[in-house]
């Protein structure tokens, strides 16, 4: 089996884990109870025992306490995070059953909630740490092999060279000849054919194999994991979908089906939860600071133009579904509502004076915190364009319409890298669509918290808005 020493001690560390976080949990709730009560009773006792035996209990139904080998720090950390938010209303409902919710400090238990949430993650960041050390030390490694030489094969070969992963690949197996197989072998060598793949398992020499064969091969897969069943070897199956534009793909089940989530929004569950309070609190406390400066370019627009103040333009929002986007007023004319859309251009003499300085300030998209705080826009995500620019695009630019699988935002990851303002060419919208899917797909909370303070250092000196 695989050279790694801590392996032996796996039930003991599983043990552990359980063992850290019912101390980090308590522990905080200690640290809250004397810093804001000063006295600790049996009650304490209790409701903490509660508490650890809830989050327990949800930890293993969420699968928490699962072999994490190989997986992103964040992907475990956001299956933490929600299990100790799930936790949260168990504990205010033993306490409201046990009828001593009105006894306990709302500030002691609302900093336990949060103390909680960030000990665990610190708890969990400290254990990979150290489960990376040991790994890149040898200590906790295994041992495994690849049946299959395929693109996908390769990939996964090349990414379990990061000692970090603390697996160490035999090679590849596969029973055709070598001069076969040298299109996707490359500078591997064949170390056996599958044959050899499943005796080596059967001896336990292996303690991992992954299946690369493509799925085309279904009988032979199907042959190969029967033999398998044999061993105890962990068997993973490498689905490659690189003949696939993928977005957020991820397996569902339907029933008792299985299936490829091919292309998804990353807001679901518990990300939604989070984007959208995002997009509540920071939206509200923006539109509160931004007030007085709304109020002084709504009385300048009504003085220097005599016209409407805001203009509600058409775009596409969630899915697809037709919004309206709010604006102060900068152009003279109808708008780009109809079917056909000229964008605004440096020297474009339908912009009003004021206009000018709202569009190069981008002071004029101040109205969308409107759209935010009603739920129809973002702060963050990709911008949203002309009803009559998505019907062009979407026939020119592949993937296109995927833009619109989450919220249109004020601003985005593509404006924040300089493809802001007018797209004259369709190799700067297809770049900027390429920004708004890469930042669909890896979307995170710190990402939004970065395009945001990018967004004010830059706005003032942008030379693309116009």
């Amino acid at each position: 089996m695989g050279s790694g020493h801590v392996r032996q001690y796996s039930g003991f560390f599983s043990i552990g884990q359980r063992i850290a976080d019912v101390l980090v949990l308590c522990g905080v709730r200690f640290a809250a109870w004397l810093f804001y009560v000063g006295t600790w009773s049996d009650q304490d006792t209790i409701v903490s025992g509660v508490a650890a035996l809830c989050f327990l209990v949800t930890a293993e139904v969420n699968g928490v306490y699962r072999g994490w080998r190989g997986a992103p720090l964040r992907q475990e950390l956001r299956v933490v995070l929600w299990t100790w938010l799930l936790t949260i209303p168990w504990v205010l409902g033993f306490m409201f059953a046990a009828k001593i919710a009105g006894e306990v400090s709302r500030a002691a238990t609302g900093l336990w909630f949060v103390g909680g949430c960030v000990g665990l993650m610190v708890a969990r960041s400290l254990k990979n740490t150290l489960l990376g050390w040991l790994r890149v030390s040898g200590r906790n490694s295994r041992v495994a092999g690849i049946i299959g030489v395929t693109p996908a094969a390769k990939r996964l070969y090349d990414e379990l060279q990061d000692p970090s992963h603390g697996i160490i690949v035999t090679g590849i197996y596969d029973s055709r000849n070598e001069a076969r197989v040298q299109e996707h072998l490359g500078t591997l060598q064949l170390v056996g054919s599958i044959d050899d793949a499943l005796e080596a398992a059967r001896l336990g020499k292996l303690d991992l194999v992954y299946i690369a064969l493509p799925f085309r091969a279904e009988s032979r897969i199907a042959g190969v994991v029967a033999a398998l069943a044999d061993t105890t070897a962990t068997v993973q199956l490498v689905t490659d979908f690189s003949g696939f534009d993928l977005l957020r793909a991820r397996w569902v089940s339907v029933g008792t089906v299985p299936t490829v989530a091919l292309f998804d929004s990353p807001f679901s569950g518990v990300s939604g939860v989070i984007k959208r309070l995002e997009d509540l609190v920071l939206g509200t406390l923006f539109l509160m600071m931004a007030s007085p400066v709304m109020i002084g370019v709504a009385l300048a627009i009504k003085v220097t133009c005599g016209g409407p103040i805001f203009f509600a333009q058409t775009r596409y929002g969630l899915n697809g579904k037709a919004i309206r986007v709010l604006k102060f007023c900068s152009m003279r004319g109808k708008g780009d509502d109809g079917p056909n859309v000229k964008q605004a251009t440096k020297d474009d003499d339908r912009i009003t004076p004021i206009g000018r300085f709202l569009r190069s300030s981008s002071l004029d998209e101040l109205p969308q915190l409107f759209n935010v705080i009603l739920g129809s826009m973002s702060l963050v995500g990709p911008r949203p364009h002309a009803v009559a620019h998505n019907e062009l695009f979407r026939s020119l630019i592949h993937g296109y319409m995927l833009r619109h699988k989450v919220k249109p935002g004020i601003t985005g990851w593509a404006q924040v890298n300089g493809l802001r303002g007018e797209t004259e060419t369709i190799e700067k919208m297809r770049a900027r669509v390429e920004y708004d899917l890469q930042y669909i797909e890896n979307w995170d909370l710190r990402w939004d918290l970065e395009i945001i303070l990018r967004t004010v250092f830059r706005v003032w000196r942008d030379k693309n808005a116009y």
